[in-house]
């Protein structure tokens, strides 16, 4: 439509374009050549009154999305924090083989989060999405992809994942810093839409759902006894998982993401689901 708009508007300003000279009174024989042109587009119709040593103004931008047509867009990431909704039955005797723990440790403080340090990041390198719906006021894509999610979940307790067999014990020394790491490698399918709320300004709001695979997951600790060390494990971890997304936020200013997963992170009873929140760059 709007290169419609922009065709008339030229088409027509070319037709009713008029060369006028204006004698000036003070040296008859100095004239100044001007052009009078009638332009027509969605601001109405106006004339313009321009000399020849006038500069030429900017070319107009087009868009170039088409409905139906995919387009390719780059790097989206967000940046958030993670927290866990917690809904296990630490009351499931069975739960004491996985948790070599102290009964009376054997609860959801357990797991505690340093929130501030529990961080979720999702890089998706290349999006291609679908325009479905786009009128002057109003758009609407369909988008899917690839990419990774990465959850961090930084412990408040002294806890360390064991490997043969699978568990989770307490540990007789205190650490500066020990997070679970779980990557999955994830394909999105997002709802986004867009509305104008002011010339070139937009809210942007939509939903999803993403779904991945696990493919590496590892306890990483720091302490003064210890140093560094890093344990690659499933530590009985589902291979794969699901969550919905939302959005929302206003395009090139600012924008918000968050995700639900919808099961447990977990295989054996423990019912762990995370939620994550915080800020996306880039985006369809």
């Amino acid at each position: 439509m709007k290169r419609i708009i922009i065709a008339a508007a030229t088409l027509t300003a070319t037709l009713f374009t008029n060369t006028l000279f204006a004698q000036d009174s003070t040296d008859s024989t100095a004239k100044k050549k001007k052009t009078m042109s009638l332009s027509i587009s969605n601001k109405g119709i106006s004339f313009d009154e321009t000399s020849d040593t006038a500069k030429s103004k900017k070319p107009v931008k087009t868009d170039k999305e088409k409905v139906g047509r995919p387009h390719l867009t780059f790097a989206m990431f967000d940046l958030g924090f993670n927290m866990l909704n917690d809904a296990t039955n630490y009351s499931n005797p069975t739960l004491a083989t996985y948790l070599n723990v102290p009964a009376a440790d054997r609860n959801a403080n357990l797991f505690d989060l340093k929130n501030g340090k529990s961080m979720n990041v999702n890089i998706y390198p290349l999006m291609v999405k679908l325009p479905i719906v786009k009128t002057k006021n109003q758009r609407l894509y369909l988008a899917t992809g690839l990419g990774f999610q990465v959850y961090n979940f930084r412990f408040d307790k002294d806890i360390s994942y064991t490997k043969n067999p699978a568990g989770v014990i307490m540990d007789t020394i205190s650490f500066k810093k020990n997070k679970l790491a779980v990557n999955y490698l994830t394909v999105p399918l997002m709802m986004t839409a867009k509305t104008r709320l002011h010339k070139d300004t937009w809210l942007v709001y939509g939903a999803g759902v993403q779904a991945g695979y696990r493919v590496s997951s590892w306890n990483k600790q720091v302490s003064d006894e210890r140093g560094k060390i890093k344990t690659h494990g499933n530590f009985d971890l589902q291979d794969f998982n699901t969550c919905v997304t939302a959005e929302f936020g206003i395009e090139g200013v600012l924008r918000f993401y968050g995700s639900y997963q919808l099961g447990s992170m977990y295989q054996n009873g423990i019912d762990q689901r995370p939620i994550t929140v915080g800020l996306r760059f880039g985006g369809i």
